[in-house]
Order: structure tokens, then sequence, then C-alpha cells
């Protein structure tokens, strides 16, 4: 009822229907993972007595769903009337348990190209998907389009679908070098390439700060400011440029946020900027300053003064050298007479003294 052999002799055709059965029923796990099905002894029996090709290859057929796929054949230890099936092969064929199927051998051409599709963007996370995929289809024996197989790494499964196939819809991958091509999965979504660019567009400027005045709304300000008349404008007072410098990274790697230099005002007291002001004067008008306590009295022109602030004492160095006032040289540093005592100090000398024998 359930098999038989349709032919006799060379070329002959195996046939025979069974009932539906998940592996899980007889604890065998290690086949859910591949094409594989479970026959019961008489299929041996009747296949050997028939000149196949092996491998040996089937076509097995809901006789509900009318869908078909293609799959091997692990061993003959199943009772009579009943195959088993991996669990994911049921699903393609939209069996039931016990539901009648029916199982012919074929065979089916090497395989040259398959092109697969996952249904999830998860199995992009895999550091090496080809080397999974490889190692998976060591247990398949034939690819028919439009089969969802699965594949099982790191405690998860991912389900991949058999987009084409060449040079046939079904095709054998059993010692064959096949082409394997990645389609996007199926959840995957295109990101916003415009709205990305943006918001790059958005950090940088932020990073940047506001942005300098233009030069013609400078130009139009002095015009502005010339024909109105006004008082002229303040001297600029000197500034120091903080974090003008170039940044370095401890691992190396290059710095993406440009430097941001801040202008900071230097403290001038109130004689700072009258010595100022004072050799200006002096390298134009060739005048004496007045001194910077306020008294009549005043240093000689060209004379520099000191006023213990260096960036000061340098910029007023540089207004001298400007004007053809050479700056006096600094003092040198007078000796120290202590180190001069000691070294009149007499000073010892080893072994200077009168030697003795033990002999007497």
């Amino acid at each position: 009822m359930f098999g038989g052999i349709f032919g006799a002799g060379r070329g002959a055709s195996f046939e025979a229907h069974y009932r539906a059965m998940p592996v899980a029923f007889i604890d065998k796990q290690q086949a859910e993972f591949g094409d594989k099905v479970i026959l019961p002894p008489s299929a041996l029996d009747r296949l050997a007595s028939l000149h196949i090709e092996y491998p040996m290859l089937f076509r097995v057929s809901s006789m509900a769903s009318g869908r078909s796929t293609h799959c091997g054949v692990l061993e003959f230890v199943a009772e009579e009337g009943v195959i088993y099936m991996p669990h994911w092969m049921m699903q393609n064929l939209l069996l039931e348990v016990g539901q009648t199927v029916h199982l012919k051998n074929v065979s089916l051409p090497k395989g040259e190209f398959v092109k697969l599709q996952p249904h999830t963007s998860d199995f992009l996370d895999i550091s090496n998907p080809k080397a999974v995929l490889e190692r998976t289809l060591r247990a398949y024996t034939c690819l028919t389009v439009g089969d969802v197989f699965v594949v099982h790494y790191n405690a998860k499964n991912y389900e991949i679908e058999v987009r084409e196939a060449a040079p046939a819809p079904a095709i054998s991958v059993v010692e064959t070098d096949c082409r394997v091509e990645f389609e996007a999965p199926k959840d995957y979504k295109e990101p916003d390439y415009k709205a990305i660019a943006a918001a790059n567009a958005a950090a940088q400027a932020a990073a940047k700060g506001p942005e300098p005045m233009q030069e013609d709304s400078k130009a139009g300000a002095a015009g502005g400011a010339s024909t109105s008349g006004a008082a002229p404008a303040e001297p600029e007072q000197p500034q120091f440029l903080a974090f003008a410098g170039t940044a370095r990274r401890l691992d190396g790697k290059p710095i993406t946020t440009p430097s941001q230099p801040v202008a900071v005002p230097l403290p001038a007291s109130s004689s700072a900027t009258a010595l100022l002001a004072a050799s200006a004067g002096t390298s134009k008008a060739g005048t004496t300053p007045p001194a910077a306590g306020g008294s009549s009295g005043g240093a000689k022109a060209g004379t520099f003064v000191s006023t213990g602030n260096r960036l000061l004492d340098k910029l007023q160095r540089d207004k001298m050298a400007a004007a053809g006032h050479a700056a006096p040289a600094p003092a040198a540093p007078k000796p120290d007479d202590k180190k001069e005592e000691e070294d009149k100090q007499p000073k010892f000398n080893a072994f200077a003294g009168k030697g003795y024998s033990l002999k007497g």
C-alpha cells in the first residue's frame, strides 16, 4: 500500500508513499540540521535491486498541499510505512504529523550557482557568514528554489531562503564547486543617507562654533564709522590665543575635531599701560616719557624699564628695537661670595700623613 517499485532492471525508478513524521519522534536531533530523511529497511532492499545513481536523491511531494522538495537519505531504520523528516522540511511542504507524502528517486545536476536570502538582518552580524554557511551545507545533499532551510550557529537558528539556482531549479551540492551570492535580508531597510549627511553637517557646524564676521560687513562698519565722524577706535589690547596648538591622541589615531583657539585678553596694570604708551611716544617724538608713578623726574629717552611682566617687557623691547634703541643686556649675575670662600679653604688630602711600619 505504501511502497512499490515501478519498472525493472537498469533505469527503473523507485516510488513509494509514506506517512510523514518529525525526526524528534525517534530522538535523532542531528538530523534536524540537514536535508536527509530516515526510511524503513524495506526501501533499502528495493533500492539495492535497482541501478540508481549515488548519492541517493529523492523528490518528496505532499499529497495534501501539492508542494515538493528534494532530499537525501540518512538511515534505513524507520518503521514500515513511515518516513522521518526534519522539521523545516515539513514546514516547507505544509505537512502535519501523519500526512501522506510521495517519494521518488531522481538524478539532479551538480550546482554551479545559488542565490540565498536571509530572513532576518541579524544573520549579517555573524563575523564570517561564508564559513558558517559552508559548514552548514556539508549536511545537505541538494537545494531547491523556494525552500527555506535553517542555519544553526551560536545557539541560534537563522532561516535562509533559496532564491535562485543554476543550472536547474533543483541542484546537487555534493562534491561540487558552487558559487554563492546573497540578497539583502527581507527585513533590511536602506538607511536615509540624506538625513545622515544633514546630521553630520550640523554636528560639524556645532563643533566649529559661530562663524566669523564677513569681510564685507567689516568694511561696511568701518565705512560707516569714518563717515559718521565718530571717535577713533581704541587701540587693540594684547591677546593670547589659548589652545591653538596641535592635539595628539595617546592611541595614535588622527584627530577628527579641529582645534578651537580661544582669545584671552592679557591683564595689563595701569603702570604697564603707561609704560607702553610712554615707550611708543618716545620712539615717535623722541621726548622723555613720564615716570610710572606720576613724578616729575623721568628716565632717559630709550631707557628700558622693566614692568615685572615678561610679555609686556618683550613688547617694549620690540618697540624700542624698531625705534632704533637697543635694549640693555641683562646684568651678569654676581658671583656667589660664599662659594668663593669655600674655594679658598684648604681641601682635604687623602693619605698625606706619616707612615709607620709594624716591625718597629
